[in-house]
Protein backbone atom coordinates (compact mmCIF):
# COMPACT_ATOMS: atom_id res chain seq x y z
CA UNK A 1 0.00 0.00 0.00
CA UNK A 2 1.10 3.29 -1.16
CA UNK A 3 2.70 5.68 1.59
CA UNK A 4 -0.08 8.70 2.52
CA UNK A 5 -0.16 11.30 0.55
CA UNK A 6 -2.27 13.72 2.04
CA UNK A 7 -6.24 13.88 1.94
CA UNK A 8 -8.41 13.49 -1.19
CA UNK A 9 -12.26 15.28 -1.24
CA UNK A 10 -14.76 13.58 -3.36
CA UNK A 11 -17.51 15.23 -4.64
CA UNK A 12 -20.64 12.73 -6.01
CA UNK A 13 -18.76 10.00 -3.54
CA UNK A 14 -21.65 8.01 -2.37
CA UNK A 15 -22.51 6.10 -5.95
CA UNK A 16 -20.61 5.12 -9.29
CA UNK A 17 -17.48 6.72 -10.13
CA UNK A 18 -16.73 9.04 -7.18
CA UNK A 19 -16.97 5.94 -4.87
CA UNK A 20 -14.66 3.92 -7.43
CA UNK A 21 -12.45 7.06 -7.42
CA UNK A 22 -12.37 7.18 -3.49
CA UNK A 23 -12.05 3.46 -2.93
CA UNK A 24 -8.61 3.77 -5.45
CA UNK A 25 -7.58 6.62 -4.29
CA UNK A 26 -7.35 5.31 -0.61
CA UNK A 27 -5.07 2.47 -1.89
CA UNK A 28 -3.09 4.66 -3.58
CA UNK A 29 -2.15 6.59 0.37
CA UNK A 30 -4.63 9.23 0.36
CA UNK A 31 -6.98 10.00 3.26
CA UNK A 32 -10.55 10.86 2.51
CA UNK A 33 -13.35 13.36 2.55
CA UNK A 34 -16.10 12.08 0.65
CA UNK A 35 -19.05 14.71 -0.23
CA UNK A 36 -22.39 14.10 -1.46
CA UNK A 37 -26.21 14.80 -0.65
CA UNK A 38 -27.49 11.31 1.05
CA UNK A 39 -25.56 10.51 4.59
CA UNK A 40 -26.48 7.09 4.23
CA UNK A 41 -24.68 6.40 1.49
CA UNK A 42 -21.97 7.89 2.44
CA UNK A 43 -21.59 6.07 5.39
CA UNK A 44 -22.45 3.19 3.41
CA UNK A 45 -18.81 3.91 1.58
CA UNK A 46 -16.75 5.00 4.16
CA UNK A 47 -17.72 1.22 5.84
CA UNK A 48 -16.89 -0.66 2.61
CA UNK A 49 -13.27 1.66 2.92
CA UNK A 50 -12.63 1.16 6.42
CA UNK A 51 -10.39 -1.85 5.53
CA UNK A 52 -8.28 0.40 4.18
CA UNK A 53 -6.48 1.94 7.23
CA UNK A 54 -7.63 5.63 5.86
CA UNK A 55 -8.72 8.10 7.54
CA UNK A 56 -12.42 8.61 6.01
CA UNK A 57 -14.67 12.09 6.85
CA UNK A 58 -18.09 12.25 5.55
CA UNK A 59 -19.76 15.63 4.51
CA UNK A 60 -23.15 15.66 3.28
CA UNK A 61 -24.08 18.58 1.08
CA UNK A 62 -26.61 19.47 -1.74
CA UNK A 63 -23.87 21.06 -4.27
CA UNK A 64 -26.45 22.69 -6.21
CA UNK A 65 -27.37 24.64 -3.45
CA UNK A 66 -24.95 27.70 -2.43
CA UNK A 67 -24.68 27.62 0.87
CA UNK A 68 -23.40 23.94 1.18
CA UNK A 69 -21.01 25.05 -2.10
CA UNK A 70 -19.70 27.62 0.31
CA UNK A 71 -19.28 25.29 2.61
CA UNK A 72 -17.14 22.69 1.17
CA UNK A 73 -15.28 25.41 -0.71
CA UNK A 74 -14.39 26.78 2.51
CA UNK A 75 -12.83 23.25 3.89
CA UNK A 76 -11.06 23.33 0.61
CA UNK A 77 -9.65 26.69 1.21
CA UNK A 78 -8.52 26.44 4.80
CA UNK A 79 -7.46 22.48 5.14
CA UNK A 80 -4.13 22.48 4.76
CA UNK A 81 -3.99 18.33 4.82
CA UNK A 82 -5.91 18.34 1.49
CA UNK A 83 -3.88 17.67 -1.22
CA UNK A 84 -6.25 16.70 -4.10
CA UNK A 85 -9.95 17.46 -5.27
CA UNK A 86 -12.20 14.88 -7.51
CA UNK A 87 -14.78 17.51 -8.87
CA UNK A 88 -17.07 14.38 -9.85
CA UNK A 89 -20.78 15.75 -9.09
CA UNK A 90 -23.05 15.99 -12.11
CA UNK A 91 -26.22 15.47 -13.03
CA UNK A 92 -26.97 14.89 -17.18
CA UNK A 93 -30.51 15.44 -19.13
CA UNK A 94 -31.22 13.59 -22.42
CA UNK A 95 -34.10 15.66 -22.97
CA UNK A 96 -34.42 17.72 -26.39
CA UNK A 97 -34.06 21.29 -25.33
CA UNK A 98 -37.58 22.42 -25.90
CA UNK A 99 -38.75 19.39 -24.43
CA UNK A 100 -36.60 20.36 -20.87
CA UNK A 101 -38.23 22.70 -18.23
CA UNK A 102 -35.95 25.48 -17.91
CA UNK A 103 -35.35 25.46 -13.85
CA UNK A 104 -33.98 22.02 -14.67
CA UNK A 105 -31.33 22.85 -16.26
CA UNK A 106 -30.72 25.82 -14.49
CA UNK A 107 -30.26 23.00 -11.65
CA UNK A 108 -27.44 21.48 -13.94
CA UNK A 109 -25.70 24.52 -14.77
CA UNK A 110 -25.32 25.17 -10.91
CA UNK A 111 -23.95 21.94 -10.38
CA UNK A 112 -21.99 20.37 -13.31
CA UNK A 113 -20.60 24.15 -13.93
CA UNK A 114 -20.97 26.95 -10.72
CA UNK A 115 -20.17 24.61 -7.97
CA UNK A 116 -17.03 22.98 -9.49
CA UNK A 117 -15.74 26.11 -10.27
CA UNK A 118 -16.03 27.39 -6.73
CA UNK A 119 -14.30 24.44 -5.72
CA UNK A 120 -11.81 23.94 -8.30
CA UNK A 121 -10.72 27.17 -7.38
CA UNK A 122 -11.00 27.29 -3.88
CA UNK A 123 -8.82 23.99 -3.84
CA UNK A 124 -6.10 25.49 -6.53
CA UNK A 125 -5.37 28.70 -4.59
CA UNK A 126 -4.40 26.38 -1.68
CA UNK A 127 -2.50 23.63 -3.62
CA UNK A 128 -0.27 26.48 -5.36
CA UNK A 129 0.49 27.97 -2.00
CA UNK A 130 1.58 24.97 -1.23
CA UNK A 131 3.24 23.92 -4.38
CA UNK A 132 1.49 20.73 -4.24
CA UNK A 133 -1.78 19.27 -5.13
CA UNK A 134 -4.06 17.26 -7.55
CA UNK A 135 -7.09 18.46 -9.41
CA UNK A 136 -9.10 16.02 -11.51
CA UNK A 137 -12.22 17.34 -13.38
CA UNK A 138 -14.89 15.11 -14.20
CA UNK A 139 -16.07 15.95 -17.67
CA UNK A 140 -17.77 13.56 -20.65
CA UNK A 141 -17.03 12.10 -24.14
CA UNK A 142 -20.21 14.82 -25.23
CA UNK A 143 -18.20 17.95 -24.51
CA UNK A 144 -16.39 16.71 -27.60
CA UNK A 145 -20.16 16.08 -29.33
CA UNK A 146 -22.69 18.69 -28.78
CA UNK A 147 -25.16 16.23 -31.24
CA UNK A 148 -25.77 14.18 -28.34
CA UNK A 149 -28.17 14.25 -25.87
CA UNK A 150 -29.39 17.87 -24.23
CA UNK A 151 -27.05 20.66 -25.57
CA UNK A 152 -27.11 22.30 -21.68
CA UNK A 153 -25.46 18.68 -20.61
CA UNK A 154 -22.87 18.40 -23.72
CA UNK A 155 -22.46 22.25 -22.94
CA UNK A 156 -21.41 22.41 -18.92
CA UNK A 157 -19.44 19.49 -20.03
CA UNK A 158 -18.00 21.40 -22.60
CA UNK A 159 -17.17 24.08 -20.57
CA UNK A 160 -15.31 21.76 -17.69
CA UNK A 161 -13.00 20.82 -20.40
CA UNK A 162 -12.45 24.59 -21.53
CA UNK A 163 -12.16 25.49 -17.72
CA UNK A 164 -9.57 22.79 -17.06
CA UNK A 165 -6.98 23.84 -19.60
CA UNK A 166 -7.19 27.13 -19.25
CA UNK A 167 -6.34 26.35 -15.23
CA UNK A 168 -3.59 23.86 -16.20
CA UNK A 169 -2.08 26.79 -17.83
CA UNK A 170 -2.10 28.46 -15.26
CA UNK A 171 -1.25 26.58 -12.55
CA UNK A 172 1.24 24.02 -14.01
CA UNK A 173 4.64 26.01 -13.26
CA UNK A 174 3.21 25.55 -9.76
CA UNK A 175 3.77 21.77 -9.14
CA UNK A 176 -0.12 21.32 -9.72
CA UNK A 177 -1.55 18.75 -11.59
CA UNK A 178 -4.76 18.95 -13.70
CA UNK A 179 -6.39 16.56 -15.42
CA UNK A 180 -10.08 16.38 -17.22
CA UNK A 181 -11.64 13.31 -17.86
CA UNK A 182 -13.81 12.44 -20.54
CA UNK A 183 -16.05 9.06 -19.67
CA UNK A 184 -18.06 8.09 -22.13
CA UNK A 185 -21.29 6.09 -21.39
CA UNK A 186 -20.53 4.63 -17.68
CA UNK A 187 -22.75 2.09 -15.70
CA UNK A 188 -23.72 4.81 -12.89
CA UNK A 189 -27.23 5.81 -11.63
CA UNK A 190 -26.45 9.20 -13.46
CA UNK A 191 -28.58 8.05 -16.26
CA UNK A 192 -31.29 6.55 -14.92
CA UNK A 193 -31.67 9.57 -12.69
CA UNK A 194 -31.74 11.75 -16.54
CA UNK A 195 -34.69 9.37 -17.44
CA UNK A 196 -32.73 6.92 -19.71
CA UNK A 197 -31.44 3.87 -17.67
CA UNK A 198 -27.77 2.26 -18.76
CA UNK A 199 -29.58 -0.58 -19.58
CA UNK A 200 -31.53 0.85 -22.75
CA UNK A 201 -28.01 1.51 -24.61
CA UNK A 202 -26.47 -0.77 -26.30
CA UNK A 203 -24.21 -2.69 -23.86
CA UNK A 204 -20.58 -2.69 -26.61
CA UNK A 205 -20.76 1.52 -25.75
CA UNK A 206 -21.23 1.28 -21.94
CA UNK A 207 -17.84 0.81 -19.61
CA UNK A 208 -18.32 -0.19 -15.88
CA UNK A 209 -16.86 2.78 -13.58
CA UNK A 210 -14.42 0.60 -11.69
CA UNK A 211 -12.72 -0.24 -15.25
CA UNK A 212 -13.35 4.17 -16.30
CA UNK A 213 -11.46 4.99 -13.14
CA UNK A 214 -8.93 2.63 -13.43
CA UNK A 215 -7.87 4.08 -16.91
CA UNK A 216 -8.51 7.57 -15.70
CA UNK A 217 -5.85 6.96 -13.48
CA UNK A 218 -3.70 5.46 -15.80
CA UNK A 219 -4.30 8.03 -17.85
CA UNK A 220 -3.38 10.43 -15.19
CA UNK A 221 0.20 8.58 -14.33
CA UNK A 222 0.80 9.18 -17.63
CA UNK A 223 0.82 12.75 -17.51
CA UNK A 224 -2.08 13.46 -19.67
CA UNK A 225 -4.13 16.43 -18.80
CA UNK A 226 -6.92 15.24 -21.02
CA UNK A 227 -7.95 11.45 -20.62
CA UNK A 228 -10.89 10.00 -22.73
CA UNK A 229 -10.73 6.24 -21.28
CA UNK A 230 -12.06 4.60 -24.46
CA UNK A 231 -9.91 6.42 -26.93
CA UNK A 232 -7.59 3.87 -28.49
CA UNK A 233 -4.96 6.01 -29.57
CA UNK A 234 -3.63 9.70 -27.55
CA UNK A 235 -2.97 10.65 -31.61
CA UNK A 236 -6.16 11.10 -32.13
CA UNK A 237 -6.78 13.62 -29.45
CA UNK A 238 -3.55 15.39 -30.31
CA UNK A 239 -4.72 15.93 -34.27
CA UNK A 240 -7.75 17.02 -32.57
CA UNK A 241 -5.96 19.74 -30.66
CA UNK A 242 -3.72 20.80 -33.36
CA UNK A 243 -6.41 21.01 -35.79
CA UNK A 244 -8.47 23.49 -32.74
CA UNK A 245 -5.07 25.32 -32.60
CA UNK A 246 -4.40 25.59 -36.08
CA UNK A 247 -7.48 28.06 -36.36
CA UNK A 248 -5.97 30.99 -34.18
CA UNK A 249 -4.35 33.13 -36.54
CA UNK A 250 -7.66 33.33 -38.08
CA UNK A 251 -10.21 33.32 -35.37
CA UNK A 252 -9.97 37.43 -35.22
CA UNK A 253 -8.28 39.94 -37.63
CA UNK A 254 -9.17 43.26 -39.07
CA UNK A 255 -10.98 42.37 -41.92
CA UNK A 256 -13.53 40.04 -43.17
CA UNK A 257 -12.67 36.72 -44.53
CA UNK A 258 -12.47 37.11 -48.45
CA UNK A 259 -15.32 34.26 -48.82
CA UNK A 260 -17.72 36.73 -47.52
CA UNK A 261 -17.22 39.64 -50.16
CA UNK A 262 -17.93 42.23 -47.84
CA UNK A 263 -16.66 45.58 -49.60
CA UNK A 264 -15.34 48.46 -47.32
Amino acid sequence: MSALKGTALITGASTGIGAVYADRLAKRGYDLILVARSQEKLSEVAARLKSTGRRIETISADLTKNEDVQRVAERLRTDSTITALVNNAGTASVAKLLDAKADDLKAMIDLNVTALTRLALAAAAGFVERKNGLLINIASVVALAPELLNGTYSGTKAYVVNFTQSLKNEVEAEGVTVQAVLPGATATSLWEKAGHPVEHLPSEIVMTAEDMVDAALAGLDQHEPITIPSLPHIADWEKYEAARKALGPNLSRQKPAARYAIQS
